[in-house]
C-alpha cells in the first residue's frame, strides 16, 4: 500500500514525497516518530495526486497544521502525512470580509485584519494554529472563536477529488470541532469595522496573557483538555494536585495545570501516561472525566 501510494505520488510531485519523514520537528511537542510517506502539498494539482493514491491504494491521509494540538506516537504514523504549503498560504480582503488559505498561520491572519482595522479576529493572535486547522477544531480563547466569524470554507474531499463550500450553518461547529469534510483548504471570515488601535491594544493583551500564563518556551501541545461544561480543567487539575505529577521527562506544567510540557529525551507514551493519570485523579477527587483536547496519532494500543 505505501509503496504503490508513493509510486502515485511521484509521477506529479517527484522527490518532494518523502519516505520515513521523521515528524517530530512539525509538531509543537517535539515528539514522536516517523510517517511512512510525507507531502507538502503546494497546489491542487498535488491534492488530486494524493486522492488517486488514497482512492486506488486506501492509503490512510493524515493532515497537520501547525503540529499544535497533537501528539504522534513513538513508532510515527503508518500513513501519509500532509502539511499543506506555501501555494495555500495567501490571504485577500472583500469589504469586510478576509479570506486566506489553510496554511496561513491564524497569528499571521489576525495582523492581516488588523492592517485592515477589522476586529474580530484579535482572539487568533497568539494561538499556534494554521488557519485550517483552527476552521477544523474551532479554536478559540479570550471569549472569542472561529464558529464566530465563519462564514464559509472550502474542502477538498480525498475520496472524490472535489472541491466543495460548506456554508457555516452545515460545518457542524461545537466546542473545539466540527463536521466539515476533507480537508480545509480556504475559509471566509465576516469582521467588524473598529479602530485599528483597540484592536491592536486588544492583540497585546491576548499575547500578554499567554506569556505569563503558559509555558510557552517548553515544548508542549496547547490544552491537553477540553473544559468541562461551566469549569476549567486547570483548576480541576490544579486543586487535585495535578501539578505534583510527572513521568520521566514529561511533567505537568507549573505554569497552567492544563499544559504538559517534554523535556529532553521525552516519550510519547509517556505522555499518554500522564495524561490517563491526570484523568484518573480528577474522576477519583471530582467524579468528572476530563475529555481530550490533544489528538493521538499513530498507534497507541488500545488508544
Amino acid at each position: 500500500m505505501i509503496e504503490d501510494a508513493e509510486r502515485i505520488l511521484r509521477e506529479t510531485c517527484g522527490d518532494r514525497v518523502r519516505r520515513d519523514f521523521l515528524l517530530a520537528p512539525l509538531t509543537t511537542f517535539r515528539i514522536g516518530g516517523p510517517a511512512s510517506l510525507f507531502l507538502e502539498p503546494g497546489s491542487m494539482e498535488d491534492l488530486e495526486a494524493v486522492s488517486k493514491a488514497h482512492i486506488q491504494t486506501g492509503v490512510p491521509v493524515v493532515v497537520l497544521g501547525k503540529g499544535s494540538n497533537v501528539l504522534v506516537s513513538d513508532a510515527g504514523i503508518e500513513a501519509l502525512v500532509l502539511r499543506l504549503g506555501r501555494g495555500f498560504r495567501w490571504s485577500a480582503r472583500d469589504g469586510r470580509r478576509l479570506s486566506a488559505g489553510a496554511a496561513m498561520p491564524l497569528g499571521a491572519f489576525a495582523n492581516v485584519a488588523l492592517q485592515h482595522a477589522l476586529t474580530g479576529l484579535e482572539f487568533g493572535v497568539a494561538i499556534p494554529a494554521s488557519v485550517g486547522g483552527a476552521v477544523r477544531m474551532n479554536a478559540g480563547a479570550h471569549n472569542g472563536n472561529m464558529a464566530g466569524i465563519v462564514e464559509s470554507a472550502e474542502c477538498f474531499l480525498i475520496e472524490t477529488g472535489e472541491v466543495v463550500r460548506v456554508p457555516a450553518v452545515e460545518a457542524g461547529f461545537v466546542y473545539r470541532d466540527s463536521a466539515l469534510p476533507g480537508i480545509v483548504i480556504s475559509t471566509v471570515v465576516g469582521l467588524a469595522e473598529g479602530d485599528r488601535a483597540d484592536i491592536r491594544a486588544t492583540m497585546d493583551e491576548a499575547r500578554e496573557w499567554r506569556r505569563n500564563t503558559q509555558p510557552l518556551a517548553e515544548p508542549n501541545c496547547g490544552s491537553v483538555f477540553r473544559n468541562p461544561p461551566d469549569d476549567h480543567a486547570a483548576r480541576l487539575i490544579q486543586e487535585a494536585g495535578g501539578k505534583e505529577l510527572s513521568l520521566g521527562a514529561v511533567a505537568v506544567s507549573q505554569k497552567h495545570a492544563n499544559f504538559i510540557t517534554a523535556g529532553e529525551g521525552a516519550k510519547a507514551s509517556d505522555v499518554l501516561s500522564l495524561i490517563r493519570t491526570v484523568q484518573a485523579l480528577v474522576q477519583e477527587r471530582y467524579g468528572i472525566a476530563l475529555q481530550r483536547e490533544v489528538h493521538l496519532l499513530g498507534d497507541f494500543g488500545d488508544e
